[in-house]
């Protein structure tokens, strides 16, 4: 049994936005009580306590788009002239990193992503590996990674024809492995998807397999949709409808389906994704990164489709993430007015919703019944933090490392910014080894 107590807590709970001086009782990895710290402490005399000094306590971040992998591609020589275009990024970057994946590389590549994100706040990813040099097994190296630091994943392998019919087919079989595995050994820190990497590099013949294999299972699909004008293009070219469209006759789209991106989606599509209740994810850094456009992420919320927050694996900082997304809109929109709602509501509800939706959980909210993924962060308000305000306190005055102490399911694996059951400093250094062959690879 934990308090965590003497702090500013931010809820989430729209009933219960703020409270001051106020502490959590934590039992068996759940928010049992939420109320005033000394009143809790008297109730709960024998409960050990954590001292949040006057500090900000709020629910752990949720990334709902990540690729672990991509780790190893900060300060990458791609040895050749610079990409010009969405397709030459993958081509260029990202297909000649994924193949060159050996096993350690994926543990590695995953455990010092997760280390990052702790160090900013972040207790839950929805994963999405690429890797076809090294594909059965590479989701149990990601679980194992996300299991030793501590964390909640949900993880997917990306399935396509990029790489040749062998490959394809080692990719589904690892998405039903690993989603078999999840069945049958339940483990609350861990979930699955379907992965696929998106339209344009699927065929016809390999969505029909996707589709017989998993024939009677209640799985989501995790796939890149219509992120660059070029999927949109060929779909129409090929197939004579646009992205979601096309999809949608596969039958991709269902509750526990993300479409990443949507970039390059149109009214239709909104609706069809809308109907089907899939949400979507937007990752404005990495958008903006691969000049692909800025995805119509405050028309879908205004249109009724559940809209979450991700990264793409661009950063393991979500309140960057949540700062970016708000200038995004703003000076896409020519409007200085634009998304100070929306934003957070990707951020806190969107992503609170498609979490539960993936573990079947109550996450992302400081109330009794909720799991106890908790962080702590050093940010000493310069003006009044209200009800009505702290949103702004979120966007414009915190950043990832305020952080100092993470608990997830009440287990603390970070205080006074110190990992607790990790050598971090042992970890860097065997990534920097495995990225330099990975690099010697390429």
């Amino acid at each position: 049994m934990n308090i965590i107590g003497n702090g500013t807590i931010i809820t989430q709970n729209p009933e219960f936005p703020i409270l001051e001086d106020g502490a959590i009782m934590v039992r068996e990895g759940v928010i049992q009580e939420v109320g005033n710290t000394h009143e809790l402490k008297q109730r709960y005399p024998r409960a050990s306590y954590i001292d949040a000094q006057k500090k900000i306590i709020m629910p752990g971040l949720i990334n709902s788009h990540m690729h672990f992998y991509s780790s190893f591609a900060l300060g990458m020589d791609l040895k050749t002239t610079p990409p010009r275009h969405f397709k030459e990024i993958l081509e260029k970057l990202w297909w000649r990193l994924d193949r060159a994946l050996q096993e350690e590389d994926i543990y590695y590549s995953a455990l010092v992503a997760v280390i990052e994100g702790i160090k900013n706040g972040t207790t839950t990813y929805l994963d999405h590996h690429a890797g076809p040099g090294a594909i059965p097994g590479s989701l149990d190296q990601i679980a194992r990674a996300c299991t030793e630091a501590g964390v909640r994943a949900s993880l997917s392998y990306e399935v396509s024809d990029r790489d040749g019919e062998e490959v394809a087919r080692q990719g589904i079989e690892e998405n039903i492995r690993f989603f078999d595995r999840c069945q049958k050994q339940p483990d609350p820190l861990l979930s699955s998807s379907f992965g696929l990497h998106a339209s344009f590099t699927l065929s016809d013949n390999t969505l029909e397999k996707v589709r017989e294999a998993t024939a009677g299972r209640n799985i989501g699909f995790h796939i890149h949709t219509a992120e660059g004008q070029a999927d949109r293009e060929a779909a129409m070219k090929e197939h004579g409808v646009p992205v979601v469209k096309r999809l949608d006759r596969w039958g991709i789209w269902n509750d526990l389906s993300l479409a990443i991106h949507g970039v390059h989606i149109d009214a239709e599509e909104m609706g069809i994704l809308k109907e089907r209740e899939t949400a979507v994810i937007h990752n404005p850094e990495s958008n903006m990164g691969n000049a692909v456009g800025r995805a119509p992420a405050l028309e879908m919320i205004e249109k009724g489709l559940l809209v979450g927050l991700g990264t793409d694996g661009y950063t393991t900082d979500m309140l960057e993430s949540i700062k970016v997304a708000n200038l995004l809109h703003k000076h896409g929109q020519g409007d200085p007015g634009a998304a100070w709602g929306e934003v957070p509501h990707m951020a806190f509800t969107g992503n609170n919703e498609i979490v539960e939706r993936q573990f079947n959980q109550k996450i992302g909210v400081i109330a009794p019944g909720h799991k106890a993924d908790i962080i702590i962060l050093d940010y000493r308000p310069r003006t009044p933090l209200l009800p009505e305000n702290y949103a702004m306190h979120i966007l414009m005055g915190m950043s990832g490392r305020m952080v100092e102490t993470v608990m997830v399911e009440g287990r603390v694996l970070m205080e006074k910014r110190e990992l607790i059951n990790l050598n971090e400093e042992k970890i860097f250094r065997q990534a920097r080894a495995r990225a330099q062959r990975v690099w010697e690879e390429i």
